[in-house]
């Protein structure tokens, strides 16, 4: 063992080998933290001579379980036997079916997934009689998750309003149909294991003796319900080894406190404290530039990232004309390089913030006959909000489409339930027509024996009847995007999918995102866009063996490195998110979140912007430099930038300027936009949108040589609108 000490550098040597008691190794990015962990294991049983069955090793996720499995086998064979090593949520289960007595469950109990969960919350909602569009399950569930999180059981419940109360009511029903059902979600499984080792000192006794040494990998990344666990866990001996970072701490959205951190100290004043610096991935000038990012956020541990790969070339930095310029850009630097034998198609990796963001560039890919491979979720044209969408537009365009009809026909629920849709087919096969033929005669004179047919269902079709008729009279006498709009509105699909989780934001923004899409067809008919959309969809899934580049958003990378890496959307707005704006912790997030995503290249990054980008409505928006190019220090990075006159000139940082609408800006400098003139609209002023109706003024700012109004329309909320691009229109009294 002594000889295998010696492959590590003296970092990683001090954190194996550490005394006894508490130990937080904070490790930098590809500074090589799942060595550690394992040659801690080996250490602790080939030179210390811990029991296997006395050491827990927990991570986060299956692979990275299997993998430190693998390794430790690998350093000691069968010597590793016993070994309590998996998931929190492993880990967990493990103990709770050893003390099921304790729980209102038995140890048979089975644990309901996502999809399980949501119905449950689904049906409780249902049984109280409340309306689901106020209550929306997703956002209610993800609401009752962070109380279990937070170690809050319904009682617990945060009470601050009528609406609280509510949902701590379902939280109380969810919570005993689960129990009923002897059944448990994966947030029981913590906060049952933590309130076990809590409340019955009995419990806890047996578990904190057993477990002589606790290690815990990606520290940064536990809620408070796992840091309970492990503390209570680490009780009697204290011999517990954390290793983390907390500038890769991006999932705060799903609950993870990176605060854990600080609280580990707080709670063991005497543990030892290791840093991982040296970096075995990446060259010195993308690590310089990435410390310079994250060095802008407040309490954190500074870490000077060092490297023997070398300085590297400089940092890329690209502003192109708009987005699809964008997107081109990025296929041409890859094509350039495959075709002169610089690189495999497969070294590149390409990172986005939303996945709204990946359809520019899918389609260039496409346009240049090049495959791509997409990880951690569907092609644009596959997702499920965007497949919805189409399919109403299928359906308007020929009524005999049944796939299409089958997938919208209750989406977003319309009390439309199988039983309803088995009538309807049965009276369009004796009418020898289609469902949608017969949906469509519904609400006309030729309709009635349909009508009567249905009988009670009837009532259930005919408003979507209506709906559809409607559409179909207008398909001739308005724009795409105008039918897109009327679609969306009436069928209120931005409640149905967005709420205020990340994960709905996104999906919102992939219907945005096929909206403008349409606008490219406006002076086209519907049967092209649908004929494009359909060979769009058409695509194969790539072998794993095949070379070619991969798309990704930044939270999906995590854990990943390419030799050559390109960040697109430097834009404000995008990264950081404008969700992140007026909040302290999030706008911290987003700076580590593309920390993450600098540090995935090993020998090239590229970060590249538009000075403009079209709107879901046709126009476009001119954007400003994320703030996290003005941290980049000049030494580091070189690029182009592309002028609205479409000539490209290349530059050196020390005169490196942003060429945007309002002027040149060099250095670190932002933008001074011109004021605009006159500040037309004034609060509660009576406006008409030609898409949202009628509206009243919250209020207006002048900026970036515009007027943003902010108006809320009835039914649809506030919206904030750039005046000269929104054909806002003020009411006389």
């Amino acid at each position: 063992m002594a000889d295998i000490l010696n492959e590590l550098n003296q970092q990683q040597k001090n954190a194996v080998a550490a005394p006894s008691g508490p130990v937080l190794v904070l490790a930098g990015p590809g500074s090589g933290k799942t060595r550690v962990l394992t040659y801690r294991v080996a250490y602790l049983i080939a030179v210390l001579g811990v029991q296997p069955y006395q050491i827990l090793a927990v991570t986060f996720t299956n692979k990275a379980a299997r993998e430190m499995e693998s390794r430790v086998a690998g350093l000691l064979g069968n010597k590793a036997d016993g070994l309590w090593l998996g998931t929190f949520h492993r880990i967990c289960g493990r103990i709770l079916r050893r003390e099921a007595s304790y729980l209102p469950v038995d140890h048979n109990f089975v644990i309901f997934d996502s999809d399980d969960q949501l119905t449950l919350i689904k049906r409780v909602i249902k049984e109280k009689r409340l309306n689901d569009k106020d209550y929306r399950p997703r956002q209610v569930h993800s609401l009752i998750s962070k109380a279990k999180n937070d170690l809050l059981g319904p009682d617990e419940f945060p009470i601050e309003g009528y609406r609280d109360e509510v949902i701590a009511e379902i939280y109380q029903a969810y919570q005993a149909y689960l129990i009923a059902s002897n059944a448990m979600d994966f947030d029981d499984m913590l906060l049952y294991a933590a309130t076990l080792l809590e409340t019955y000192p009995e419990v806890r006794k047996k578990y904190a003796q057993r477990f002589t040494h606790i290690l815990v990998d990606e520290f940064q990344d536990t809620n408070m319900a796992q840091y309970k666990l492990l503390s209570h866990l680490a009780s009697f001996h204290k011999n517990i080894f954390v290793v983390g970072d907390e500038d890769q701490s991006i999932y705060r959205w799903r609950g993870a406190d990176y605060h854990n951190v600080e609280r580990f100290m707080r709670d063991y004043p005497d543990a030892g404290k290791i840093l991982l610096e040296q970096n075995y991935r990446s060259t010195q000038k993308i690590l310089d530039g990435a410390v310079a990012v994250i060095n802008e956020n407040a309490n954190r541990t500074q870490k000077k990232l060092f490297t023997d790969r070398g300085s590297g070339e400089a940092i890329v930095v690209k502003e192109a004309y708009d987005d699809k310029a964008e997107a081109e850009y990025v296929v041409e630097t890859i094509d350039r390089q495959a075709r002169m034998g610089l690189a495999n198609e497969s070294d590149f990796a390409v990172m986005y913030r939303t996945n709204a963001q990946s359809r520019q560039l899918e389609e260039a890919f496409r346009r240049a006959n090049m495959p791509c491979r997409l990880v951690g979720t569907q092609r644009f044209y596959g997702r499920r909000e965007v497949k919805d969408v189409i399919a109403y537009l299928r359906l308007i365009y020929n009524p005999r489409d049944e796939v299409s009809l089958a997938r919208v026909i209750n989406t977003p629920p319309r009390g439309i339930g199988s039983v309803t849709e088995q009538q309807l087919n049965a009276v369009a096969r004796q009418a020898e027509m289609s469902s949608g033929e017969v949906l469509l005669a519904m609400n006309t004179e030729k309709g009635a024996p349909f009508v009567e047919a249905l009988e009670r269902s009837a009532q259930r079709l005919l408003p979507f009847s209506k709906l559809l008729r409607g559409w179909r009279e207008k398909l001739n006498r308005i724009t795409l995007g105008e039918l897109f709009d009327e679609i969306v509105l009436d069928t209120d699909y931005e409640s149905y999918i967005a709420d205020e989780s990340e994960e709905d934001q996104d999906r919102w923004g992939n219907v945005l995102e096929l909206r403008q899409v349409l606008l490219e067809y406006e002076d086209r008919d519907l049967a092209e866009f649908l004929e494009a959309m359909a060979l769009m969809a058409d695509q194969d899934t790539l072998p794993d063996s095949l070379d070619a580049p991969t798309l990704m958003t930044l939270h999906a990378a995590k854990g990943l490195e390419f030799p050559q890496v390109f960040i697109i959307g430097l834009d404000e707005q995008f990264l950081p998110h404008s969700r992140s704006k007026d909040d302290a912790e999030s706008m911290a997030e987003e700076r580590r979140l593309f920390y993450v995503g600098m540090t995935r290249a090993k020998n090239r990054l590229y970060l590249t912007r538009a000075l403009r980008r079209r709107t879901p409505y046709g126009s476009y928006e001119d954007m400003i430099p994320s703030r996290f190019l003005e941290d980049l220090p000049e030494e580091l990075i070189k690029g182009k930038f592309t002028h609205s006159y479409d000539t490209t000139e290349t530059y050196d940082r020390s005169s490196y300027q942003w060429e945007t609408p309002f002027g040149s800006t060099s250095g670190r400098k932002k933008p001074t936009p011109p004021k605009a003139v006159e500040q037309r609209f004034q609060p509660e002023m009576q406006v008409m949108h030609p898409t949202y109706g009628k509206g009243v003024v919250r209020k207006s700012i002048l900026e970036y040589g515009d007027e943003t109004v902010e108006v809320y329309f009835e039914g649809l909320g506030l919206k904030a609108l750039v005046a000269s691009m929104s054909s806002l229109q003020i009411l006389e009294d």
